[in-house]
């Protein structure tokens, strides 16, 4: 065993033993590896192990190290913020773009999109100014009046990042914000999914997982530190 598979299997184990100890059901929540700076061998390797889902964070780095044609069933996300000039390509490298932060930027993709694209909407819910997002969830909502309308966008829930440097409260409080709009979402919006919150890291997943969370991004405890 390699030591991607090791800790692959490991990290497997921490997720299941948190979720049961918050009182969640393990099969609740999915794994995202995050794969960015690591080449595409990495990703094959962990697909071997049955990891299924990855995230990328820039289209020039993906678009580089991709291959047009993927094994079967592997799915791979824009999980960083995507500027609208690079929304086309994205578009065509990427199975879904979570890290939709602007009314602007779905519309740009919706005009763009040949086929369903499945997204998720990005709230910020911490202060730091290098964090994107909608400021708030008065204008979340706002987008979502018009992204409800959309055909080819299909909002699948939100997503968010917690304080790099917060205290558990703080984090918790963070995570537990997103959990509350997601709520108010599907009450405003019935119509629309709002079943996947993706919150929480290597270094927070636990909490994100106390708060709720449905699906874990994870790099640097799969994959080591970064590569470039």
């Amino acid at each position: 065993m390699t030591d991607l598979q090791k800790n692959h299997q490991e990290l497997l184990a921490e997720l299941e033993n948190a979720a049961l100890a918050y009182g969640r059901n393990p099969s609740e929540i999915t794994l995202m590896a995050v794969s960015k700076t690591h080449p595409f061998a990495a990703m094959k390797e962990l697909y071997s192990c049955g990891q299924m889902l990855f995230g990328e964070n820039r289209v020039q780095e993906a678009e580089q190290k991709l291959p047009l044609l993927r094994p079967d069933g592997m799915n791979i996300h824009l999980i960083g913020h995507l500027q609208s000039n690079k929304a086309k390509k994205a578009l065509e490298l990427f199975d879904g773009i979570d890290s939709v932060d602007s009314l602007m930027l779905a519309q740009k993709l919706e005009t763009l999109a040949s086929k369903p694209v499945p997204i998720l909407l990005e709230l910020k819910t911490a202060p730091e100014e290098s964090k994107s997002g909608f400021e708030n969830e008065d204008a979340l909502f706002h987008a979502l009046d018009e992204i409800a309308c959309f055909s080819k966008l299909k909002v699948q829930g939100l997503m968010t990042i917690g304080p790099l440097l917060g205290n558990e409260k703080e984090i918790r409080r963070s995570f537990s914000l997103l959990r509350t709009t997601s709520i108010r979402a599907k009450q405003r919006f019935p119509h629309l999914d709002f079943s996947v919150l993706s919150m929480g890291m290597s270094s927070d997943f636990r909490y994100a997982i106390a708060e709720g969370s449905t699906l874990i991004r994870v790099g640097t405890r799969l994959f080591g530190k970064r590569e470039g």
